[in-house]
């Protein structure tokens, strides 16, 4: 962290994408959606959205301000730029929930919301790839984990893209045949680019940088990452670009998707391999929480891909493909992203509080500002939940499903306030908590910085 400033707003983006979090697992504890309902059902567009955008964009978008620049050692382009960024965010998040509920009979149909949703979001997200993109542009050549940065940055643009499109389709609103085409048959194209491209693939390459730096592992950057790189970087690219190609000339986008599949499975394993050597090639040789944790969204990703392939070879692929998107969704991406919340707080508040003071005062370690011990029944019930939550989905269960929610939601709600103490302070020892010169932290702001 040498040289790079804390992010303003990292903060406040971590606070609003774990309200989204919170409010769409109380909306599955309610029944909200899916299984209730079907998986094209408003209800359900209501909340995958809260939960892809409100929840893990946002948390994405927050950690990579903060972490891009550490990637390539530089600072961020603009730290001015996230909060309009998120302000649009958040105001088209609204209006697409509005838009989804006027599908549903919910509220008014009139005027469709949609259009008005996907213009703001489009902005915000282009605000988002302007700021994170003149950063990387600036620091070529790349390093591996800004690479896969790189990519999943271009896969958010074609998310956003196809789901502007689905907008104004919604609305009645698209003005020729080939964006009707794409409209027709892109859904599994946008979930690809949004839940495999910029979710999971900027995931990768952060948790490769991540890892090595929280664990004291040595940075990895030889041909079976490169190869992982390439191959994940090649199956989406013949998912996106060749499933367009093939939705535009009016052929089924399937050989696209298997292709895909294959060089993505592939692309995982040598990524599966990298991350347990990691593990083993550590110098810190008692694991954290946050890495414990983390090692069970690395389970949850590989028990996803091994039932995916079953499924597939079973013919049940797409019978269970929402139990595999939600073991994505909350085992891997939120998983992963909840264990290293929990550490990247401790370790951005610690910078915060007592970087002005390194080696002038004698100060607490990053460690000293959480309980492990407390936490940690949390996260293993939240796993738990997840995984119980995946087993009712796979067997038809929505009353252990909706049990699963409630127990995810009291998890999630535990963790939150374990981070709200870390920001506070109030697990460090009343007489070390604030030496002279150090900096009282604020809840959702950084105003402090280091370098």
């Amino acid at each position: 962290m040498t040289g790079v400033s804390l992010s303003r707003w990292t903060m406040s983006y971590f606070a609003v994408a774990l309200a989204a979090l919170v409010l769409g697992e109380a909306l599955m504890l309610a029944g909200y959606g899916f299984p209730a309902a079907p998986l094209r059902a408003p209800q359900t567009l209501v909340l995958v959205h809260l939960i892809a955008i409100g929840w893990l964009s946002l948390l994405l978008c927050g950690a990579l301000f903060q972490f891009v620049p550490v990637l390539v050692a530089r600072n961020l382009h603009s730290d001015t730029l996230p909060l309009p960024a998120l302000v649009l965010l958040v105001a088209g998040l609204g209006l697409l929930l509005c838009g989804f509920l006027q599908l549903a009979g919910t509220i008014a149909p009139t005027p469709s919301l949609l259009p008005y949703a996907a213009t703001a979001l489009a902005a915000g997200f282009a605000i988002v790839l302007y700021n994170l993109g003149r950063t990387l542009w600036a620091a070529r050549p790349l390093p591996l984990p800004a690479r896969f940065v790189a990519v999943g940055l271009a896969c958010l643009a074609a998310t956003v893209t196809l789901g502007a499109i689905f907008s104004f389709a919604f609305a009645a609103l698209l003005p020729s045949e080939a964006l009707a085409a794409i409209a027709a048959s892109g859904l599994p194209l946008h979930i690809i680019a949004g839940l495999g491209g910029w979710l999971t693939f900027v995931a990768m390459g952060v948790g490769y940088r991540l890892l090595a730096m929280f664990m004291l592992a040595p940075e990895l950057d030889g041909l079976r990452p490169r190869t992982a790189l390439w191959l994940g970087a090649g199956a989406l690219a013949v998912a996106i670009v060749g499933g367009l190609a093939l939705a535009l000339l009016d052929i089924s986008v399937f050989p696209a998707l298997l292709a895909s599949a294959v060089l993505g499975a592939v692309s995982l394993a040598l990524y599966g391999a990298d991350i347990v050597y990691l593990y083993r090639a550590r110098k810190r040789r008692i694991i954290e929480l946050n890495s414990q944790m983390a090692a069970l969204a690395l389970l949850s990703l590989a028990t996803a891909a091994v039932l995916g392939a079953v499924l597939l070879a079973l013919g049940l692929f797409f019978d269970q493909i929402g139990t595999l998107v939600f073991l994505l969704a909350f085992g891997w991406l939120g998983g992963l992203g909840l264990a290293k919340l929990y550490k990247i707080v401790a370790f951005l508040t610690w910078l915060e509080c007592y970087g002005p003071v390194l080696g002038k005062q004698p100060t607490p370690r990053v460690q000293d500002l959480v309980v492990e011990a407390r936490a940690r029944k949390w996260f293993l019930l939240y796993y738990a939940a997840v995984w119980s939550g995946s087993v009712a989905l796979a067997i038809a269960q929505p009353l252990l499903f909706r049990l699963a929610a409630g127990a995810m939601l009291v998890a999630t709600i535990a963790i939150a306030a374990q981070l709200v103490r870390t920001r506070l302070l109030s697990d460090v020892a009343a007489g070390n908590r604030l030496p002279e010169g150090a900096h009282r932290p604020h809840l959702l702001i950084s105003l402090a910085a280091t370098g």
